[in-house]
């Protein structure tokens, strides 16, 4: 199993299952862009109730961040509760908190119904301070844990090898394998008439007589009467490209010492970035799953630090063995730290739906807006819908961040095409880097590999323009201002770009 990065995650191991078709499917009902948790759970939805459905997707299955997940299940999110009560009030906090508890129904569900063999756990959670700032901060969230409702108690010891100032544990967490997830009901909606086409890149959606026609990079025509993005932003420059903002998250597989050391619950840090921690069961044995070093894509300048000082958090508080895999992954944010989960905002017609804006809860909110959406399909309305509305209006605060957040990216658009290096001579890019540079009065991104070869592109993204930069951790072209990324020869990984980057023959420079 394939993922848009160089370095491989836990998840790609899994056996290969003979998946997607090749034959056109016709006219279909609904169209679903994007084969990850949210597409997969929406197009199976749909198909149980008799839609006929298709699932495009650009790359194959789980290729994204399904693929490079921690696959957390929490009900106790990321953004903590105590901000989401500040900034959306008492009872949007308590509908996000069953929103959250729906989803991991779904998850039951589906694993119940078809078998899924997915390594599904249930477990309590744990979230703790070192300091006392830290400490304050975690008060506060567990005050509106347990105003919301969720069983938390104060704790003096945690499941890992930590002495903590102040730790919390709650209920109703878990976690699970999220490629033998998706897989399964993979085979369930394919085992129910449903089709999947993999290298189905689709660039144009536009409307012709009633109905949605889709466009592939192949030039294969598909036509719909409706169409669902899951591809965590949208394709081609929209309004959401900019409500959104695209992370990276790293994450390591440790073997440790004493596998019982291993934690049985999963567990969070209270750092900026904070670090998450998780047992995966693989093969009979137990290993330790940890991640962190969190940062907006393509504004770190050196992305494989990011794994060395993970690595050194671990070992500093693990007896540690061997390290088994590292990886990173991309999620986007949104301006109020809720997700966008309804009808495509602008498509007054309502045959366009979207989802994206997950934060680092993509499996919760993929499950859930794969439901959603096949609600609002098929009955017009779903729960939820007005609180995750992509058209709603944020609380103030979140107007403010979208502003700031846009800035940066203008500010990128001008500050990286004035700041290119210039060199005399590829000579003097050492083997295994790339960079942008000024050769022969071109601006141009060149990698080198280890054995001297180059590889050079233009580092103009394809999407609205800005310069891409190189990311030394997954060796990939990563777009600082809405994430779409490339591969080192400018092969399109994820949007929302819809187009390669051009390359470039240094012979006619």
């Amino acid at each position: 199993m394939k993922r848009d990065g160089k370095n491989r995650s836990i998840w790609q191991d899994v056996p290969d299952r003979t998946l997607g078709s090749i034959a056109d499917p016709g006219d279909v009902d609904v169209l679903i862009i994007g084969a990850g948790i949210t597409g997969l759970t929406a197009a199976l939805a749909l198909q149980e109730q008799g839609q006929l459905c298709c699932v495009l997707e650009a790359q194959s299955i789980a290729f994204g961040t399904t693929g490079g997940t921690s696959a957390h299940l929490n009900t106790v999110l990321d953004t903590p509760y105590s901000d989401i009560i500040q900034q959306h009030g008492l009872d949007k906090a308590k509908d996000v908190l069953h929103s959250t508890r729906r989803a991991i129904e779904w998850i039951h569900y589906n694993v119940d119904k078809y078998a899924i063999d997915c390594d599904l756990t249930e477990c309590n959670g744990q979230m703790y301070a070192t300091t006392e700032d830290e400490k304050k901060e975690l008060q506060k969230i567990k005050e509106a844990i347990v105003q919301l409702g969720i069983s938390c108690k104060e704790i003096d010891e945690l499941a890992i090898p930590v002495k903590p100032l102040y730790a919390i544990e709650f209920a109703e967490q878990g976690h699970f394998n999220p490629t033998k997830y998706v897989l399964g009901m993979a085979s369930a909606f394919e085992a129910l008439g449903g089709r999947i086409l993999t290298q189905a890149l689709v660039q144009h959606v536009t409307r012709e007589e009633g109905r949605l026609s889709v466009t592939t990079a192949d030039g294969r025509v598909f036509r719909s009467d409706r169409v669902i993005y899951a591809t965590h932003t949208t394709p081609g420059i929209q309004l959401m490209n900019f409500r959104i903002a695209p992370y990276r998250s790293y994450l390591q597989l440790w073997e440790l010492a004493d596998s019982n050391a291993c934690p049985d619950k999963v567990l969070y840090d209270m750092k900026d970035p904070f670090h998450y921690f998780r047992t995966v069961v693989q093969g009979g044995h137990r290993f330790l799953l940890v991640g962190g070093q969190d940062h907006k894509t393509a504004h770190h300048g050196n992305e494989h630090l990011n794994f060395l000082e993970l690595q050194a958090f671990v070992t500093a508080r693990f007896d540690t063995k061997k390290k088994l895999y590292e990886w990173s992954s991309q999620y986007y944010e949104s301006q109020d730290a809720l997700p966008f989960i309804g009808y495509y905002p602008g498509k007054s017609d309502g045959r366009e739906l979207i989802a994206t804006g997950f934060g680092g809860n993509g499996m919760i909110f993929g499950s859930l807006s794969g439901h959603m959406l096949a609600d609002l399909i098929l009955k017009g309305t779903c729960e939820f819908g007005e609180l995750y509305s992509p058209t709603r209006f944020g609380p103030l605060s979140s107007v403010k961040d979208l502003v700031m957040e846009n800035a940066d990216v203008l500010k990128h658009f001008i500050k990286d095409r004035l700041e290119v290096d210039q060199i005399e001579g590829l000579a003097e890019l050492a083997k295994g880097d790339a960079a942008v540079l000024k050769y022969e009065g071109q601006r141009i991104g060149i990698y080198k590999d280890q054995e001297g070869s180059i590889s050079a592109v233009d580092p103009v993204c394809r999407h609205a323009g800005c310069i891409v930069k190189w990311n030394n951790a997954e060796e990939s072209w990563d777009c600082p201002c809405h994430g779409a990324r490339y591969g080192i020869n400018g092969e399109l990984l994820t949007g929302p770009a819809v187009v390669h980057l051009a390359s470039h023959d240094l012979d006619k420079l």
